[in-house]
């Protein structure tokens, strides 16, 4: 008996028992489904999580002065990081870096619907648009001469400017009023991604030149100081050449916290495999709980075809012959499931990104190999003892059998 010969005999057979076959089967197609649609969605969400902390800053080292719960003092304020220390990050580290930016916080008391209410402002440079990936939604980003000058111009957030003005476009060119000076808005922007209120950014902020803030604040404080790094491989390094920058330029005794998103990345990544391990270990269970279903039924199968086995071992069939018709009869059942979970598992996934805008998910091509080979496998494994004790029957005693 040849393959040709063998699928033809077994597609018979499973032909003469439709409904048992489609559901013996029904589990493959549910268990191969589940490895894709589980691994589908693994990746997603790693990579979302991985998009989402990469989208607070490329290659990002951020550094903050220590002083813990110490009170304010003249020792403890000269300890701040300064707008000096950030031009000396910059001439040091002017080859590794790509843009090192200093940011300054104060409030601002403005009125909104007859009520007094509390404002962000940050001063910055025209290096936050880079090394933080913001998005300017109208109008313009900050640029060196408005530094430079001590400008009296702002750039508002998505949600201040629908607040105040109904849009972001109709913000461009007012007026507000901050600290008692007119600050003409020049823009608006959001961050790339949303970073849940850990940033130094609220969503009702507004950005103005870190010359012009300088003079609203008592101590000159920068917190925090945030660089983007060329290389991501040179992101450690810079970031321990930071903090000695820092503490070069400060009394013995100052503290300085200076962190990159390289561990934060890393715990992403390893809470993503573990995850995916774990919900790929349970889709194989379902493949397996599949896999005994098929035995079962085969097993079934051979005892209700006993006669018939014995039949075809009198007329010349021989032993193996017998076992690869039986196994046969599991792959093509087993193969049958896994090719409709496949479908199955890659359909869920593509229709969903018809009616979502902007959505992505990947489907990973390893997984619908895999899915495949297992399906395959599992036919393979579980099919051969009710095909080897197929083989193996007297065939005197399988002719007497009613």
């Amino acid at each position: 008996m040849n393959l040709r010969e063998a699928l033809s005999f077994s597609a018979q057979a499973l032909r003469a028992n439709p409904i048992r076959s489609l559901l013996t089967g029904l589990g493959m197609v549910i268990g191969t489904a589940s490895v894709i649609l589980v691994v589908t969605i693994s990746l997603t969400s790693r990579d979302y999580i991985l998009e989402q902390i990469e989208g607070v800053g490329s290659n990002l080292v951020y550094a903050q002065a220590d002083v813990g719960s110490q009170q304010a003092s003249v020792e403890v304020d000269a300890d701040f990081i300064k707008l000096a220390d950030v031009e000396a990050v910059r001439e040091q580290l002017a080859g590794r870096i790509v843009a090192a930016t200093a940011v300054m916080n104060t409030f601002d008391r403005m009125r909104f619907d007859g009520k007094d209410q509390d404002i962000q402002v940050i001063g910055t440079d025209e290096f936050y648009k880079p090394v933080r990936n913001m998005l300017v939604l109208s109008g313009r980003f900050l640029d060196s001469s408005d530094v430079a000058l001590r400008q009296k111009v702002a750039l508002l957030t998505e949600k201040l400017a629908q607040r105040m003005y109904g849009s972001t476009s109709a913000a461009v060119g007012r007026i507000v009023k901050i600290h008692e000076l007119q600050f003409a808005v020049i823009g608006t922007f959001k961050e790339k991604v949303e970073s849940f209120g850990q940033s130094e950014l609220g969503s009702e902020t507004i950005l103005i030149p870190v010359t012009v803030l300088r003079y609203f604040i008592k101590v000159e404080r920068v917190d925090p100081l945030d660089v983007e790094v060329k290389s991501p491989d040179d992101v450690e390094a810079v970031t321990k050449q930071i903090k000695q920058i820092l503490e070069s330029r400060h009394r013995p005794g100052a503290r300085y916290r200076v962190q990159n998103l390289a561990a934060i990345l890393d715990a992403a990544r390893k809470i993503a495999t573990i995850l995916s391990l774990v919900l790929v270990l349970v889709s194989a269970i379902a493949l397996i709980i599949s896999g005994i279903g098929i035995m079962n039924i085969m097993l079934v199968t051979v005892t209700e075809r006993t006669r018939e086995i014995g039949i075809r071992m009198a007329v010349g069939a021989s032993r193996s012959e017998i076992l690869i018709q039986f196994l046969t009869e599991a792959v093509l059942i087993s193969l049958g499931g896994g090719i409709l979970g496949i479908l199955a598992g890659v359909s869920i996934p593509l229709s969903v990104q018809l009616f979502v805008d902007n959505l992505r998910i990947p489907v990973s091509v390893t997984s619908i190999v895999i899915a495949f080979s297992v399906s395959c496998a599992v036919g393979l494994i579980f099919g051969m003892l009710p095909a080897n004790r197929a083989s193996q029957m007297n065939p005197t005693e399988a002719l007497r059998y009613e």
